[in-house]
């Protein structure tokens, strides 16, 4: 079956989850990383429950969550407009064109969700850098991946104001960031979980997941994580799990 690719940028089909999904994505610029595939594995939204996928990319995460709970809907929000296309097209050559809602638009601008729309989970992969902190790549889309245009904690305040009341959000970032994250969360959502993805055996961990409830006042937790790589640099027999679908325990 022939797909039409709808940019006139050099575009990749590549497979996650172990084939699972079929994604389109450019070859140059931002391409998905092993972030999105466990930022989908993190997810566990209720029972045909609504899902928003805030700066989603070319749809990877929604997709992979898809491919594991076909009874939820998802909402994709995405600002570039070749991404946004792609995002669209790949939901339509995973077959869950039905399930897959795909907006065009900045995640500053709320209104694009439509008057009133709440979702039960808000999940989000957000630039990880600072502007006073990195130096932008060339490239502009990973430039717009990579560097914040809009401060964490005002990205994290976009989440919380999408959900619905106890409704509960699940972001991937850097470990180093973890308080930015535990400040802008203070006072709005609680029971958080933090959940440390170790590069190695007794290594730091540089990624963290982090879940919380909209509402909620129950104390934080802390997970026992997932290391992600062997000695060898191979991935762990749980790592490898997650990487082919199976869902995160938190």
């Amino acid at each position: 079956m022939s797909t039409s690719i709808p940019t006139d940028d050099p575009v990749s089909e590549d497979a996650l989850l172990d084939g699972q999904v079929r994604l389109l994505q450019p070859k140059t610029g931002f391409r998905v990383a092993v972030d999105s595939v466990l930022l989908a594995a993190a997810l566990n939204p209720p029972p045909e429950g609504s899902v928003l996928d805030l700066g989603a990319g070319v749809g990877a995460v929604g997709l992979c969550l898809l491919s594991r709970r076909p009874d939820v809907c998802v909402t994709a929000l995405e600002r570039q407009q070749n991404l946004a296309e792609l995002a669209r097209a790949n939901a339509g050559l995973n077959g869950c064109g039905h399930q897959f809602n795909l907006i065009e638009g900045d995640a500053r601008d709320a209104r694009l969700l439509s008057d009133g729309v709440l979702f039960d989970l808000v999940a989000s992969n957000p630039p990880y850098l600072p502007p006073d902190r990195a130096d932008a790549p060339p490239d502009a889309g990973r430039a717009l991946a990579h560097v914040e245009s809009l401060d964490l904690a005002d990205w994290i305040t976009v989440m919380l104001g999408c959900l619905k009341p106890k409704g509960r959000l699940v972001l991937i970032q850097r470990a180093d960031r973890l308080d930015n994250i535990i400040t802008a969360l203070e006072g709005q959502a609680g029971e958080i979980v933090v959940h440390p993805l170790w590069p190695k055996q007794n290594r730091a961990a540089k990624r963290v997941l982090v879940s919380a409830r909209k509402g909620a006042a129950t104390p934080l937790k802390m997970s026992p994580g997932t290391v992600l790589h062997c000695e060898d640099g191979s991935y762990t027999d749980a790592a490898d799990a997650l990487l082919k679908g199976a869902p995160l325990s938190w």
